[in-house]
């Protein structure tokens, strides 16, 4: 349908549903719905069925927000628009839209918008693979839920985590905030929320092959979800009952289930669920008819195409491509991964290749200036020798003030043009080394990948094989975007510099952040970690780069200590000079001491951790810009075999303990 047609059709809807919904639409309290609330309850409704009208109401809604001068409402309609771009595979530029709804929420100080749109940042990450950075924003929007004690949100909140760490599958983990939910959700009426806990319980029992409880969870979902308002929780649910039977061996069935629930989608004009069941009866029939497989898999191309969701398209492409080449015809599955990588080329990678532009662009543009200057020196210069000129027919006495004038400036001018010489080929050095890893530290990783996606596509190879291949193809690919983003970063602090927001801050905080976040690696090679920071140090820093820098520190002591081993953190202060010493102490393997002297340099090369972990030569050199640039000083000790001791110093404060804790402490003690 052409657009034109589509805005036509649109506004002939909105006016009738306006018109009916200021007759007939009710809040609890009695009044009549608002204006905002009926743009709402439109976008809701066409998100999913049809992204174009969708977003019409939204500007329509921005702009009725925007002359009402309605902040809550604009920050709703920011929201949703955020959503869209969200399921179109759009994720950085729903990042922005949240962030913009946050930062009215947080103008407004309402708290259960602040947690909502932290829930979508947190869940924009996780679609990233950044699961890290989700679980940050998830644990985030809990304490705002719970200093609100907000039940609706502390639940979600809760059951993002249980997502988060399923999808690390960690799902111990999971299942701990999972079982926290399901104990909030026995006192809550049913929602949307009670059916999705369902469908996450029953996803990390299958994935742990407890098949029986997987299917209790969503058999008892899909009863609750039987009822129009929730009928696209039931498709989900109905096809993840699906992929258990078909993990039991009971294939016919399983197909059973999801053809009843691509009927039901498809009923309810649901594209999302629609998009999903295809896929799900593409990959039921893989091993019983390509053909059907196919089939399904071009009919989930051409609906992801007709709503303009590129990122499911590819994905079918690359489905299509697998089926053709299984079915011998090759010409076909090269012409769908063709077409594949032109759509990922077209909008995935543009955003990557935009920041690479930009850094090169800056480069380019520090590198004109210092040309610039250079001639203008050159240009002074030629002026006072026609000035020395002139002043040699005044006379003698003139001429030989004018030359002694002109020796003392040349010499001023001189010394500047040595300084612009020498920052120049501080720039060129700064150049080389950026390309020397972009072509050292990158190539090698992209080369792996290559070689590795080949050997998997040979059909003989074991499974047993080609998963230990996946698995260290993953490895590959994080150390190649560890690399980026470090590149990225040390690239944008050498043309740009530093910036700094100091704080007095408490550290043992930032140091359990940072545990929380390293625990997994730490516990998967049995490594025990110690803090022993007292509540009461604080330092004066800016804590953004103080976290860096012990998240990198930390991260390094996990990489090079074996199987077993002990990291101790410790803290020292000085009372003489204000000054507080943060240390990571290892029992690793040491670093030799011709490198101890680079590690904080360009020169230091990396080298791979005690499970081969990869890295990259970057973080500790930054380490050092940070804590230098806070006033600081960091330093290493290091025996090989014994292990190393990273410390820095910086500014700090021992607060005081608080007189009336320890009263009630003493008194509950005598009691």
């Amino acid at each position: 349908m052409p657009y034109c047609k589509v805005v036509f059709t649109s506004l002939i809807l909105l006016t009738v549903y306006i018109a009916n919904a200021q007759k007939n639409t009710i809040l609890p309290s009695g009044k009549t719905a608002t204006p905002i609330e009926r743009y709402n309850k439109l976008i809701g409704y066409y998100r999913y069925e049809n992204p174009d009208s969708a977003l019409m109401y939204v500007d329509s809604g921005l702009a009725y927000a925007s002359a009402h001068k309605d902040m809550a409402a604009h920050a709703l309609m920011l929201n949703q628009l955020g959503m869209i771009n969200d399921n179109r595979g759009k994720f950085e530029v729903s990042r922005v839209n949240y962030l913009e709804a946050f930062n009215l929420y947080k103008s407004l100080n309402q708290v259960k918008g602040m947690a909502s749109e932290t829930i979508r940042l947190g869940v924009v990450e996780m679609r990233k693979g950044n699961y890290d950075k989700s679980v940050g924003y998830f644990l985030e929007a809990l304490k705002y839920s719970e200093s609100i004690k907000d039940s609706f949100g502390i639940m979600e909140a809760n059951i993002t985590l249980g997502e988060a760490y399923t999808g690390q599958r960690k799902y111990d983990i999971a299942l701990k905030y999972l079982k926290i939910a399901e104990d909030i959700n026995a006192k809550l009426p049913l929602s949307n929320l009670s059916l999705n806990l369902c469908n996450d319980f029953g996803i990390a029992y299958r994935e742990l092959g407890m098949l029986e409880e997987a299917k209790s969870y969503f058999e008892k979902g899909i009863e609750k979800s039987n009822v129009t308002q929730y009928q696209g929780l039931n498709i989900t649910l109905t096809n993840n009952l699906a992929t258990v039977y078909a993990k039991d061996g009971n294939a016919a069935y399983s197909i059973k289930l999801q053809k009843a629930a691509l009927k039901k989608a498809i009923k309810i004009h649901n594209y999302i669920r629609e998009l999903q069941t295809l896929n799900g009866l593409a990959q039921s029939y893989q091993n019983i008819n390509i053909d059907t497989s196919l089939n399904y898999l071009y009919r989930a191309k051409d609906l992801a195409e007709g709503r303009q969701a590129y990122k499911q398209v590819i994905e079918s492409l690359q489905g299509i491509s697998e089926l053709h080449n299984k079915k011998g015809d090759y010409k076909a599955a090269l012409e769908a991964q063709k077409e594949a990588y032109q759509l990922a080329d077209k909008y995935f990678y543009k955003e990557m290749s935009k920041q690479v532009n930009n850094l090169q662009a800056d480069y380019e543009l520090s590198k004109s200036r210092a040309k610039v200057q250079e001639l203008r020196f050159m240009n002074n210069r030629q002026v006072l020798e026609r000035r020395i000129i002139l002043a040699v027919a005044v006379g003698a006495l003139l001429v030989l003030a004018f030359i002694a004038y002109s020796d003392y400036r040349n010499r001023i001018l001189n010394k500047k043009l040595v300084n612009a010489n020498k920052n120049l080929d501080e720039s060129n050095q700064v150049k080389d080394k950026l390309f020397s890893i972009l072509g050292h530290d990158l190539r090698s990783p992209f080369v792996s990948v290559i070689n590795m996606l080949e050997l998997i596509d040979d059909e003989d190879l074991p499974a047993s094989t080609r998963q230990a291949m996946i698995n260290e193809l993953g490895i590959t690919s994080k150390a190649a975007l560890e690399t980026l983003t470090g590149l990225l970063k040390w690239g944008e602090m050498q043309i740009k510099g530093l910036r700094l927001n100091t704080l007095q801050f408490a550290v043992k905080p930032v140091l359990d952040r940072v545990m929380l976040l390293l625990n997994g690696t730490a516990n998967f090679k049995h490594i025990e970690i110690s803090n022993l920071v007292d509540e009461d140090v604080e330092l004066i820093a800016d804590p953004d780069h103080v976290e860096f820098v012990i998240r990198n520190l930390l991260s390094n002591a996990i990489k090079f200590t074996g199987v077993g081993g002990s990291i101790f953190i410790k803290c020292f202060f000085n009372n003489r000079n204000n000054e507080v010493t943060i240390t990571v102490e290892d029992t690793g393997v040491g670093i030799a001491p011709d490198r101890v002297n680079s590690i904080f340099s360009l020169s230091n090369i990396s080298s791979n951790g005690t499970y081969n972990e990869k890295g990259t030569s970057l973080g500790l050199m930054i380490c050092k810009e940070f804590i230098e640039a806070n006033g600081g000083s960091i330093s290493v000790r290091s025996t090989l075999g014994v292990g190393s001791a990273f410390s820095f110093t910086l500014k700090g404060v021992v607060s005081p303990p608080n007189i009336e804790e320890v009263k009630k402490l003493q008194s509950k003690h005598q009691v």
